[in-house]
């Protein structure tokens, strides 16, 4: 392997892990199918003919795809085609810095210390890496920080972070009434200082070895929403099958994390998905996470709950522990009512 030009220098520090592995087997990472993710046209949510029909509509498109997919995707979201070009214009120059530079972003780049993740940080086997390197900016670090750092590429993110956060919150609040709620929960609990924006890139990987872009998982938070390029890779479990997901350019994609599913007492649900690798093509994509506070509680909002109550916190913490001990998350299930001993 030539680790030298590699930026990350993947090759260099996972030699031990590709000298001493088998390859994965080749069915782990095979696909039933490509697929498209229901697609909802968001601008009936807001026809000026007052058309409440085609409104309501909408919105139970929304609440069934998050319960029988846990993805979809939405066409005319209120964040301009111009914006989500130029986004992907200054992140590709981003990634284009020499790996030294990337990792002093909180003074290159005027992102916050620590923000820049690649690779997997303890993984036992090549099922655990993640071929990929990320900017994980919390949204405090962005949100009117524009006119000190003076990039473009601040204005850039700032305007779209502010236009995505508008949107996850009138996706929660729909799917909420959808279950027969007015709540105001995620107006109190999901503020700009709790919610993050990841900036990914999966570079090429030629290696013989069947490795993830990112290793199979469920989102922490309540939804994400993606920004993705047209490269493809992103893959999801659907009828315990694992399925392609068919790039639209025109398209954002969102899907359900944890929280909601255990704030819906499984009514929406988190899917698992992952990222395959390209040989020859890098992939850019933008992920908005919407997060609660550490200390916000999470319950079903029905009974008989399935899941115990719990805060992020804590969600978080044991996450991380299994991480730590297993080299894999386990997620909800540690927190089903009838596995009070797992």
């Amino acid at each position: 392997m030539d680790s030298i030009n590699s930026d990350p220098p993947f090759e260099e520090r996972y030699k031990n892990l590709f000298n001493n592995s088998q390859n994965i087997n080749n069915d782990e990472l095979m696909v039933d199918e490509e697929c498209e993710l229901p697609l909802i046209d968001l601008s009936h949510l807001n026809k000026i003919d007052n058309d409440h029909v085609a409104s309501e509509e909408c919105k139970s498109m929304i609440a069934k795809a998050s319960q029988d997919w846990g993805f979809f995707q939405v066409v005319n979201h209120g964040i301009s085609s111009e914006i989500l070009r130029l986004l992907r214009c200054e992140q590709e120059k981003v990634f284009k810095q020499p790996f030294e530079e990337k990792r002093k972003e909180d003074k290159f780049l005027n992102f916050s210390a620590g923000s820049y993740r690649w690779g997997t940080p303890t993984p036992t086997c090549i099922k655990q890496l993640s071929w990929s390197e990320a900017f994980h900016i919390p949204l405090t670090h962005i949100l009117g920080r524009s006119t000190q750092s003076n990039t473009h590429l601040s204005s850039i993110i700032e305007h779209f972070a502010t236009t995505v956060s508008n949107l996850a919150q009138t996706l929660a609040d729909i799917l909420a009434e959808k279950l027969g709620l007015r709540s105001t929960f995620f107006k109190e609990n999901c503020l700009a200082e709790t919610c993050y924006l990841r900036l990914n890139k999966y570079p090429p990987c030629s290696l013989d070895f069947m490795i993830h872009g990112l290793i199979p998982h469920t989102d922490s938070d309540f939804l994400t929403i993606l920004y993705q390029d047209q490269v493809g890779g992103l893959q999801l479990v659907k009828d315990r099958k694992w399925i392609a997901v068919k790039p639209n350019p025109n398209a954002l994609i969102i899907n359900i994390g944890d929280l909601f599913q255990a704030w819906s007492n499984g009514v929406y649900k988190s899917v698992e998905h992952r990222v395959v690798t390209n040989p020859r093509v890098e992939r850019f994509s933008v992920a908005y996470f919407l997060c609660p506070s550490n200390e916000t509680v999470i319950e079903s909002c029905k009974e008989p709950s399935v899941y115990k109550k719990f805060s992020f916190e804590e969600y978080r913490q044991q996450v991380h522990d299994d991480v730590q001990k297993l080299g894999s998350k386990i997620g909800l299930p540690r927190f089903l009512k009838n596995h009070e001993t797992m």
